[in-house]
C-alpha cells in the first residue's frame, strides 16, 4: 500500500510527516555542536573564529535553536492524540498501550545515551509523557492555557539564570573566573576522552555528563517540551491539524513567523559574543531566542500547512513518508555523528570549524531522511518504529493504527 493510501485508511493527513522532516534536519544542524564539541561547549569555543563559521553559527540559532524540539514536541503530542483515538476505535486499553510505549522511549533513550548521545531527547519525552497523561481528558482551550503556562514559567527560570550570571560577570568577575577553572578543566578531559579512540571510555563519559544534561536539560527545556506536547494534543482535539486551511495557519505564518524570526535573530546576535556555554551573554541571547521560539515554531507550522494544503507532488510525498519513520531516522543521526567526530569513528571531534560540521550535520540528516522514506517505500514502518511499535502492542501486528 503506497503512501497516500495507507494514510486515508488510517485516517491520517500529510501535514504531521511534513513537520517530523522538517524538525529532523533542525534538529541535526542543533545537536552537531554537542557532537563535535564537550557537552558544556554549545559555542563551539575556538571554532567560530572566521566570519563563515560565525555567520553559519548565527544562522542555525536564528532558524532552529529551541524550533526544532518544539516542533519534535508538538508533533509528540499529536501522536498521543492519535494513539487515544486508535484505542477508541479499537475498544482497546489506551492505559496499558501509552504506558508500554514510554517504557519503551525510556530504555531506548538510555540505549542512546550510552552509545551514541547523551543529549538524548527519548527519556525526556518518556519523562515528560507521564505527565501529558494527566492531561488527557482536558478540552482544547484548557490545554492551551496550560502549554502558554508552562513556557512562560520556563523562559522565567532562563531569565533568573541570564540575570544571575550577567551579575556575576558584572559585580563579581574575579570569583566568577575562579569558580570556572573546574569547569574549564572538565571541558578539556572531555575533548581527551572524545578524541581518543577508546570506546568504552567514551561511553563512561557519556553517562557521566548525562547525569548533568538530565537535570540542567530538565530545567531549560522540560516546561517548553510539555507546553507544545500540550500544543499538539489541542491541535489533533480541536480539529485544525486536519485542516491545514484553517485561517489560523494564514495568521501563523504572515504575523508570528515574522515576529519570532526577528526575535530569534537579535538572540543569535547576542549569542554570538559569548565567550563560552555559561557566560552571560550566551544566556541572554538564550533568552531571546527561547521568548520568541513559540512565534517561530507556529509560523513555520503554518507555512507547512500551506505546503501540505496544495497537491500532492512526488517530492513532497518523498519527504513525508521519511518522516514517518522519524525515530528511526533521529536515531541513525546520533549513530553517524558519533562516528564522524568520535576518536573511535573519523575523530573529527574539536578539530574543525562551527560551519563544517553545521555542513556535515545537515548531510547526515537528509541521508537519513531520504534512508527513512525509501525503507518505507519497501516496509510498512522503520525498523526503530517496528520495535517499538511491537513493544507497545505486546507483538500483536494485527493492530491497526
Amino acid at each position: 500500500m503506497n503512501y497516500l493510501a495507507q494514510n486515508t485508511k488510517s485516517h491520517r493527513v500529510i501535514l504531521p510527516d511534513l513537520v517530523r522532516a522538517f524538525a529532523l534536519f533542525g534538529i541535526a544542524v542543533v545537536n552537531v555542536a554537542y557532537f563535535a564539541n564537550p557537552m558544556g561547549d554549545y559555542n563551539f569555543t575556538g571554532s567560530v573564529d572566521q566570519p563563515i563559521d560565525q555567520w553559519a553559527f548565527m544562522a542555525v540559532n536564528s532558524v532552529f535553536l529551541m524550533k526544532s524540539y518544539t516542533l519534535f514536541s508538538f508533533m509528540f503530542g499529536v501522536g498521543f492524540a492519535y494513539q487515544m483515538s486508535a484505542a477508541n476505535r479499537q475498544s482497546a486499553s489506551f492505559d496499558t498501550r501509552y504506558w508500554r510505549r514510554i517504557m519503551g522511549l525510556f530504555v531506548l533513550g538510555f540505549l542512546n545515551v550510552i552509545f551514541l548521545f547523551q543529549g538524548d531527547i527519548l527519556y525526556f519525552y518518556a519523562f515528560i509523557g507521564s505527565v501529558l497523561y494527566m492531561f488527557k481528558d482536558v478540552s482544547p482551550k484548557a490545554l492551551n492555557r496550560w502549554a502558554i503556562g508552562f513556557y512562560i514559567f520556563q523562559v522565567l527560570i532562563m531569565g533568573l539564570i541570564a540575570l544571575a550570571l550577567w551579575a556575576g560577570e558584572t559585580y563579581a568577575p574575579d570569583e566568577m573566573k575562579e569558580g570556572f577553572i573546574a569547569y574549564d578543566a572538565e571541558m578539556e578531559k572531555a575533548r581527551q576522552i572524545f578524541s581518543s579512540r577508546g570506546f568504552w571510555a567514551v561511553v563512561e563519559q557519556r553517562i557521566a555528563e548525562w547525569g548533568q544534561v538530565a537535570i540542567f536539560g530538565s530545567f531549560l527545556q522540560g516546561g517548553g517540551i510539555l507546553a507544545f506536547f500540550l500544543f499538539g494534543l489541542s491541535a489533533v482535539k480541536s480539529g485544525i491539524l486536519h485542516d491545514a486551511s484553517h485561517p489560523i495557519w494564514k495568521k501563523f505564518r504572515r504575523w508570528f513567523l515574522p515576529v519570532g524570526l526577528i526575535g530569534s535573530c537579535y538572540g543569535a546576535w547576542v549569542m554570538k559574543s559569548g565567550t563560552g556555554m555559561f557566560s552571560a551573554a550566551t544566556f541572554i541571547g538564550m533568552f531571546w531566542i527561547m521568548l520568541f521560539a513559540p512565534f517561530s515554531t507556529a509560523g513555520y507550522l503554518g507555512l507547512i500547512a500551506k505546503w501540505a494544503d496544495r497537491p500532492a507532488t512526488p517530492f513532497k510525498i518523498f519527504l513525508a513518508r521519511g518522516g514517518t519513520s522519524s525515530l528511526t531516522a533521529y536515531l541513525m543521526q546520533g549513530l553517524l555523528l558519533s562516528l564522524i567526530f568520535n576518536g573511535y569513528g573519523l575523530g573529527l571531534f574539536g578539530d574543525i570549524g562551527a560551519a563544517r560540521c553545521i555542513l556535515i550535520a545537515a548531510f547526515v540528516a537528509i541521508f537519513t531522511i531520504i534512508f527513512a522514506s525509501l525503507w518505507r517505500k519497501k516496509y510498512q514502518r522503520g525498523p526503530m518504529e517496528v520495535l517499538l511499535r511491537r513493544w507497545t502492542y505486546g507483538g500483536d501486528e494485527s493492530v491497526k493504527p
